[in-house]
Parts: C-alpha cells; structure tokens; sequence
C-alpha cells in the first residue's frame, strides 16, 4: 500500500511539471499530518492502559504483583511500537536495509548501544528491535521521575532512574562517593528477573557537523564516543548484560527530522547489528583502576573505528550507485 501510494506520488509530481515541488510539498505535509495523526492516537489509545496499570502497581507493592504487571506494561509498550510500525508501512515506501538481526533473543539481557544522529534514531531502533529483544529502556535522570504522567508511566514500565554526581560535587561531598553507582544498581535489582534492553548513545549527544568540527574527532562521520555511559550500565546490571549490541544507523539522503520521517521523505535506512560480548569488559574496573580504564576505553575506540569503517562503506557504495 505504501509503496504504490508513493509511486502515485511520483507520476502526480511528473505529471505537473513546473508545479512538481510545490505538488511534492503538498501531498508529503498532508501524508505526514495523516502519520503524525495515527501516532497520537496510537500513544493516546496506549497511555491509558498503562497509566492504570502503573497505578495499580504502584498501590500494591507485592513483588509477585509487580512482576506480573511489568509484564502487561511491557506488553503495551511492545504493541504501540507494534502499531507506530504499521503506521509507517501504511504512510512511507522506506527500504530498510538490515544487516545482523540473527542470533538475538527476546528472553535475554542486552546493552544497546548505537550512533546518534536524529530523533528518528529511536523510531528506527524501537522498528528493528520490535518483538526481537526486551522492549529498549533507558537510563533517566532521578529528577525526571517527577514529570507528570510521563514520570509514573516510566516508573511502572522499569526504565532505571539514575543519580550521578559531578567529580566537583564529589570533592566537595566525599562520603557520597560510589552512592550514584550503589543507587542505580538498586533500581536494576528487577532486571534480575526479567530479561531487559538498556539503551545508550554512547556520543552522548546527536551528531552535526560542527560539534564534529569542535570536537576534532577522530572518526569521519562519528562524534567521540564516551566510555563512562557503558561503564556505569555494566557496573550497575553486573553479569547479566553479557551481550552488548553494537547498532550503526545510516540515512543515505542526509540526517531526517522527525517531519521527514513521518511525511514519507526517508527513501532508505540502512542499518548493521553486531552482537558482542562484554565478558572481558566485566571483568575491568573503570571507575577505581585507571589502568583497566585506558583498557575500556581503548577497546570503545576500536569499535567506534569499526563503526566509522561500516558507515564510510555505506558512504561509497551511495556514491557508485550514483
């Protein structure tokens, strides 16, 4: 149905000539109001079945209640990303060009890392991974718990909330050393039980060309990556994250928006998947052996190198297809 929808789009612009941008505009905006309309209904229909589930697990705080609960939220997240998939099937032509999705399990524990680019990033990881692993989850800053609604919703569905300390603070507050880390763990205490996704942009922020600039980084279309992040998820979910999954994101027309992905604009995704193991990283102490540190963050600067490897590939074959 997408498909054809676009190629009737294409014969219409053709067909208009001197018009043909203006054509394009037109029916792309109304495709994308159409899209984003599908998206709030979906995330409207969706947030009141989990917001009465997150109430009903906050009142009863019996563990195996809990658990159970956690369950029905995952299962609504899973079926609004579910329906956001059928929204795009229904409203774009995307070829999405995937490369590593075998080997993954939804009944086991990953760490998720990938590059970031655009805000469509999580659309495209939450498409891929959809059914595939644990529904992703994401580190959130402790004060982010009192938001409302958003605040309750992430609570119930587990997202692990995080207190980190600055070296100054920590200089300041000595006996708080080690506190952010002890928290986090203690909020990841119910991951031992349900098999979960932890996510993390390692770059810490989205790419563009002059933070690129700024940072003199060492890769050609990648910011620096920062180790600490990764760290600190291993440290606090301990051996079960033994699998970390490495994800490069490619748009072969350019970085989206948000209004380009949803208005049918984003001709092709590509996107590689490796699957690793972080055994010999659980065993290093980043955060009190400076000498295992450099060990860490040397082998994140590999990866990055790698990762900078696969998207000047996906660079060169646009460019000989051209």
């Amino acid at each position: 149905m997408a498909t054809g929808m676009n190629s009737h789009l294409c014969q219409f612009v053709s067909a208009i000539g001197i018009k043909d941008k203006f054509g394009y505009y037109m029916i792309s905006n109304c495709i994308g109001a159409v899209s984003f309309l599908l998206y709030v209904i979906n995330t409207l229909f969706w947030v009141v079945p989990i917001l009465i589930l997150s109430l009903l697990k906050f009142i009863i705080p019996l563990a195996f209640w809990q658990k159970f609960t956690s369950y029905l939220l995952d299962g609504c997240a899973t079926m609004w990303v579910s329906f956001n998939n059928l929204n795009q099937n229904i409203t774009a032509s995307t070829s999405w060009q995937i490369k590593g999705l075998d080997g993954l399990s939804a009944k086991d524990w990953y760490l998720v890392i990938a590059n970031h680019q655009s805000w469509v990033d999580i659309l495209v990881l939450q498409r891929i991974f959809n059914r595939k692993i644990p529904f992703l989850k994401f580190f959130l800053k402790k004060e982010l718990i009192w938001v409302p609604v958003l605040g309750l919703a992430w609570w119930a569905l587990d997202f692990p909330f995080m207190r980190r300390y600055s070296k100054a603070f920590l200089e300041k507050h000595p006996h708080l050393k080690g506190k952010d880390l002890e928290t986090t763990r203690k909020a990841c205490e119910k991951f031992q039980f349900k098999p979960v996704s932890v996510m993390n942009f390692v770059e810490g922020t989205r790419f563009t060309q002059s933070k690129h600039a700024k940072q003199n980084s060492r890769s050609k279309h990648l910011l620096e990556p920062r180790a600490g992040g990764i760290a600190f998820v291993l440290s606090a979910m301990g051996k079960q994250l033994d699998k970390l999954v490495d994800v490069t994101i490619h748009y072969p027309q350019g970085i989206p928006t948000f209004w380009d992905f949803i208005s049918g604009k984003v001709k092709e995704v590509n996107v590689n998947i490796d699957l690793v193991s972080t055994k010999e990283l659980l065993a290093l102490d980043y955060f009190d052996n400076p000498e295992q540190r450099s060990q860490f963050q040397s082998w994140l600067t590999g990866r990055w190198q790698e990762k900078d490897a696969i998207m000047e590939s996906y660079q060169q074959n646009q460019t000989n297809a051209i």
